[in-house]
């Protein structure tokens, strides 16, 4: 009887029931956050980063080349030098010219496809694999691929000349005044599919409340796109024009395999110059021009996304 009764008011829902207690293991914490693991990551940090990163203000302010033996530092002579022979400077504003230029042509060219290829079908499906593709294929193939496309006597000049029935020779990498819109126009290309992919990713959080109340109050498709629907993409804009500028800021591969920085100079962006003044064995003189490169995207990467990101919080 007595074991009857002590069931029954165990088992009651009035008596609240002794839950058990978790074993708590001295080594939980090392368990759920092993920070050792992080070691191989932060050693690879330091030999490939960190440590070419300080040899390279180091010795921005030697006299290393090829063509001594002794490693002597020169103070801010090199820096002088570059700055005097206006040579930097103008690599620079070609440098930037190109990132802006691709940043336009990147963002819109995305946008678009974007846009375009929202709606969930079959073909949109298929269209944006193949506009992917660009971006998991090599930059120097895209570069020597449409090198080969714009020659004078290539493919591009002899469809222009079926469309417009006459004969076509114009040379798309040999002007020197739209050589770097073409170019620029072919980095953007290669990467427009990861900002098409970031511009949809961005089109299929947008709330579909909000759309459908701003139809229910009478807007137009235009006016809620631009007005009820844009607006929610300032982080998707925000990462695709910051990773387009440092990307492009960055550049060497599709110009140094569609122009190799010519004609008579105007493509040759500042990693082009460097290239070409590592070869010639000036090391202190490169290490300084990757030094000003470095400084330089840092300047502009941080107001940039800076007033991104204000843009954000006003929207």
């Amino acid at each position: 009887m007595h074991s009857v009764k002590e069931s029954a008011v165990r088992d009651s829902p009035a008596v609240p029931q002794a839950r058990p207690q978790p074993r708590r293991g001295h080594g939980n914490a090392h368990r759920t956050h092993p920070m050792w693991f992080l070691a191989p990551a932060f050693l690879i940090l330091l030999v490939f980063f960190f440590v070419p990163t300080l040899f390279n203000f180091i010795y921005a302010f030697t006299d290393w080349s090829s063509f001594k033996s002794a490693i002597r530092p020169v103070g801010l002579a090199n820096f002088q030098d570059l700055i005097s022979d206006g040579t930097l400077l103008r690599a620079l504003r070609i440098t930037v010219v190109y990132a802006v230029l691709v940043a336009i042509f990147q963002n819109v060219f995305g946008f678009v496809l974007a846009v375009l290829l929202e709606r969930d079908t079959l073909v949109n499906r298929v269209a944006r694999v193949f506009f992917l593709i660009p971006v998991l294929m090599s930059a120097l193939a895209v570069g020597y691929i449409f090198q080969a496309l714009l020659k004078p006597d290539g493919s591009m000049n002899r469809l222009l000349g079926l469309v417009l029935a006459h004969h076509v020779d114009y040379p798309w990498l040999g002007d020197t005044t739209w050589t770097i819109v073409t170019v620029s126009v072919i980095h953007a290309w290669k990467w427009m599919g990861l900002s098409m992919l970031i511009y949809l990713a961005g089109l299929k959080t947008i709330p579909a409340e909000i759309t459908e109340a701003a139809r229910i109050d009478g807007a137009s498709r235009w006016r809620m796109f631009w007005s009820v629907r844009f607006p929610f993409l300032a982080p998707a804009v925000t990462f695709n024009v910051s990773t387009a500028l440092l990307g492009s800021m960055n550049g060497f591969d599709i110009v140094q395999a569609t122009t190799g920085g010519g004609p008579a100079r105007t493509t040759e962006i500042l990693n082009i110059f460097i290239f070409r003044t590592f070869g010639q064995g000036l090391f202190a003189q490169a290490t300084t021009m990757s030094l000003v490169l470095f400084l330089v995207v840092a300047l502009m990467a941080f107001p940039v996304i800076a007033i991104l990101r204000k843009r954000e919080e006003i929207l």
